[in-house]
Parts: C-alpha cells; structure tokens; sequence
C-alpha cells in the first residue's frame, strides 16, 4: 500500500470533524440542512486495527517472525499460543511446502503493513493491541467446527493445519472491510474509503489464496471421517451459525464444483457488520470477549456494534 496516499490528514480529518459535525447539528434546524452524517472513521478503523493485530499475529508466529509485531506497535508478549511453540525468531510451522512458507511469508509481511499503515494514520488515537488467543481458542473452533471430531487443533502443527487457521480469519476480514465501507465518511481521492478498498482487495487476494490452497487438497483425509472439504464446509457452517440469521458464507466446494471466490448470486461479495464480526471473532453471538480476543477488543465501539 502507498503509505503517502493513506494520508494522516485525510483520516484524521476526523479528529476536527467530530467537533465540526457536533457543531453542524446543532446549526442544522436554523440553516435548514438535514441532520449530518456521523463520522465513525476512526472509530471503524480502530476496529479492523483489532482485527489486524489479529492477522498479523497469526501469519507471522506460523512464520516465526512474531517478535516484528513488537516494531510495528503491536505486543508480541499479548499473544498466546499453543504450548511449546513461540512462533519467535524461526520457531514457525515446519512447513513441507516451500510454496506454502513463501505465501505465508508474504500474507505475514502484508498484515503487518496493515498494522502500521493504520497506527500511523491514527496517530495517538490509535488503540493498543488486545490480548490475542492463538492458541485454546484454534482449538475450541476446531472442536465445535467438527463436532468433537477435532480435538486439540493446533494451526501451526503443519501445512494443512495452517491453511486451515488461515481459512477461519481470510475471508470474515473481506466481508468486515465490505460492510463498513456503507459506514464510512471520507470518500474523496486517496480518502478512507479508497484506502480501506484497497485494504480489502489485498485480503481478497489473501483469502482466495488460501481457498485455492485448500480445494488442491480437498480429498485429502483430516480425520478418518472428514476429508479437507469437508473440514472447511464445517468451519464455514461455524462462522454462519454465530454471525447472525443470514447465509453469508460457504466452503470450497458448492454443488460438485469449485468455489474459490466467496459471493452472492450477483458476484458480489457479502457483506458483515461490526457486529457479526464480532460474533465471529468472539466464537459467540452478542459477546463483548472471548475467542480469539478473550478479554475482548481494544477501544470502545459501542457507536457501530449497533449499526
């Protein structure tokens, strides 16, 4: 990303407009204007930062470069993962794949640019990094994914299991992107909402990555009952049965056929609320923590939960 389009002026522009929008709707009734929209900007953009902290986290202990957190703003030290394993200085996934080290590698650099580009662009209203759980939390989703068949998952254990902890995150981070980009107020050339579609395409990218990764090796037994497809079909059905009463997802194989992009009859992809990403992040519906953020989010984002 063009750090110098992602301009601190352009998003925290908010930081005035807040006062100036407060002003506005006071004056409204007198100037005969309508009521002014909010700007939620740096509230929604504090929320993907949570979700980056998240990405980055994950992508770069599988490929034992977590201590680069640190420099970016991030806390190494908040992130817990499976015992025994550091995911520091080399201590990754034994990858078999150099093809599947190097995607990695590179999803790794890319969410770790997503962190910083946002701190900077928040300046001092940037928020901390959560405690972050990679570790009990993997293995509670792979175990109420599969029914129990799954126990103990681990996403750094190897290959496979990695692209499947990847699975669970890639695509919930286009649909949170998609769905805010209707809350957003900058819309102006090299504003927030050209930087957040850019943000969005770089995690399509990163999700169809992975999809494609796992249908190559859909027949592939993960269990002696469940096949990789069927594993994802499940951690699909996961995500829907938490993130509200809509179908806003799907596995890799649809009707016998491949189903690397993840869209709605028109080709578009869906979209989720702060909400339903919460949902899915907290491995609950309506939870304020737990899952992989088990002392929930960083900030308050009361303001867009509801919306």
């Amino acid at each position: 990303m063009n750090e110098t389009r992602f301009d601190r002026r352009k998003f925290l522009g908010v930081a005035g407009a807040t006062a100036a929008t407060g002003l506005l709707a006071g004056c409204a009734p007198a100037m005969g204007m309508g009521q002014p929209r909010a700007n939620l900007d740096a509230t929604i953009f504090n929320f993907a930062l949570n979700l980056e902290y998240l990405e980055a986290a994950f992508y770069l202990a599988a490929t034992g470069r977590l201590q680069e957190l640190d420099a970016a703003g991030g806390n190494s030290r908040k992130v817990i993962l499976p015992a025994g394993f550091t995911g520091r200085n080399g201590d990754g996934v034994k990858f078999a794949s150099g093809d599947v080290r190097d995607y990695a590698n590179e999803i790794a650099s890319d969410e770790l640019a997503h962190v910083r580009v946002i701190r900077k662009v928040l300046g001092v209203g940037a928020v901390s990094q959560p405690t972050l759980d990679l570790g009990p939390a993997f293995a509670a989703a792979g175990a109420a994914a599969s029914g129990g068949a799954i126990t103990g998952f681990n996403p750094f254990a190897n290959d496979l299991f990695f692209l499947h902890g990847a699975f669970i995150f890639e695509d919930v981070g286009v649909s949170a992107y998609k769905g805010a980009a209707r809350l957003l107020t900058d819309a102006g050339a090299g504003g927030n909402l050209e930087n957040a579609a850019g943000i969005l395409a770089v995690e399509a990218y990163h999700a169809g990555m992975i999809r494609t990764l796992l249908h190559q090796q859909r027949n592939t037994d993960v269990t002696p009952t469940l096949k990789v497809a069927d594993v994802v079909q499940a951690i699909s059905n996961l995500r829907d049965s938490v993130d509200g009463p809509l179908d806003l997802d799907q596995g890799i194989v649809e009707k016998g056929a491949a189903n690397i992009v993840l869209a709605d009859t028109n080709g578009i992809a869906y979209s989720r609320t702060p909400r339903q990403v919460g949902n899915i992040v907290f491995l609950a519906p309506n939870a304020a923590k737990g899952g992989f953020f088990p002392e929930g989010l960083s900030g308050n984002f009361s303001a867009i939960l509801a919306l």
